[in-house]
């Protein structure tokens, strides 16, 4: 009798001690939706007030297009920033890198093809401004791990460079290239090819950071380095692929932009690295590294460029478009680290229960 008492006692405790870690295990998976889901439901919510505020021009083909390219050169440096804020880095180099690459391209392109380039000369000149952003990419990458350097200072450093070298090839003038118009203009598919192109990186890059080796190690580098180290991964070797890779878009998307002002800029990209840092955290990503997706940076993009053109149709200037975006970058880490605290407090109790 007693042994029996005992035995429906031990059940009743183990069933109550089950129960209570699956609420807990429950909870913790719908504070993770919750912060997935938050970045979509602000997009829509601004969507639906631009639409009420200024329904006539707002929701309109045109605009729509308008937004999809110029969120299309954003969206394509902020696929290479997520994988690099997964891996628990920063770039801050970005805008200048742009810059670089763009004037790097135009200026083969005006050497190979004279004064008014056209043909076979923009393809060369096209094709040389996207390994020039390969090649600040992977110099970003070697500095930061041969010399065991903050990638912060390191991107810090390089943005001033890229910078000035843009301002010195043609001592600060823009190089114009008036037949470069087909990354602007061209049409796929009833679809700008500049969105066309970044629709197909979105693509590719969710397939690597999902199903590759190097998607794999980028989370995990960016959770614990130490462990993934001490695991077999090749830590130096992956994150300076991630950062090559990261200029190799920043390079197409800098001929994109020349395309698109049939000129080179040297000014091109300054304060870019805000818009696209804001949007990789916006869409879920945490600076401390180790999470982030690249649905959420699209979706941040598109909330951003959204709401710059919300701002631009009620008349908003772009000076105070800069404080909503920093205030964003604000708010968002914060609903992040909040999020963080939260979740590892959750964890512990979980575990130690």
């Amino acid at each position: 009798m007693t042994i029996n008492r005992q035995k429906i006692c031990m059940h009743r405790f183990l069933t109550k001690h089950i129960q209570s870690s699956l609420h807990r295990s429950s909870k913790l998976v719908r504070g993770k939706l919750v912060r997935q889901l938050l970045p979509f439901g602000s997009l829509i919510l601004i969507f639906c007030i631009l639409s009420a505020l200024k329904p006539d021009t707002f929701q309109t083909t045109d605009n729509f297009l308008n937004v999809l390219r110029r969120s299309s050169v954003n969206g394509i440096i902020a696929v290479g920033m997520t994988a690099i804020i997964i891996s628990g880095g920063i770039d801050l180099s970005v805008g200048s890198m742009m810059a670089l690459a763009g004037m790097v391209g135009a200026w083969v392109m005006i050497v190979i093809g004279g004064s008014d380039p056209q043909g076979a000369a923009l393809i060369f000149g096209t094709f040389v401004g996207i390994f020039t952003g390969l090649a600040c990419g992977t110099l970003n990458g070697v500095l930061i791990t041969k010399l065991a350097l903050p990638p912060f200072i390191v991107t810090l450093g390089t943005m001033s460079t890229f910078r000035g070298i843009s301002y010195v090839m043609n001592a600060g003038k823009p190089y114009n290239i008036p037949h470069y118009k087909y990354l602007n203009e061209a049409v796929v598919l009833g679809l700008p090819i500049s969105v066309l192109i970044f629709a197909c990186l979105i693509t590719l890059a969710g397939l690597l950071l999902r199903y590759s080796r190097l998607g794999r190690y980028t989370y995990a580098i960016g959770s614990n380095r130490v462990a993934a180290f001490h695991a077999g991964v090749n830590v130096d070797a992956y994150l300076i692929r991630i950062y090559a890779l990261t200029g190799l878009v920043v390079g197409i998307a800098a001929m994109i932009t020349t395309s698109r002002a049939v000129s080179a800029q040297p000014t091109a990209g300054i304060t870019l690295e805000l818009d696209i840092i804001a949007a990789v955290v916006i869409g879920g990503a945490s600076l401390s590294g180790g999470r982030g997706t690249i649905i959420g940076t699209l979706i941040g993009t598109l909330l951003i460029s959204f709401l710059r053109n919300g701002c631009t149709l009620l008349g908003i200037s772009t000076n105070v478009q800069l404080i909503v975006i920093g205030a964003i970058i604000i708010v968002a880490v914060a609903v992040d680290q909040l999020a963080r605290s939260k979740a590892e407090v959750k964890e512990f109790i979980v575990k130690s229960s």
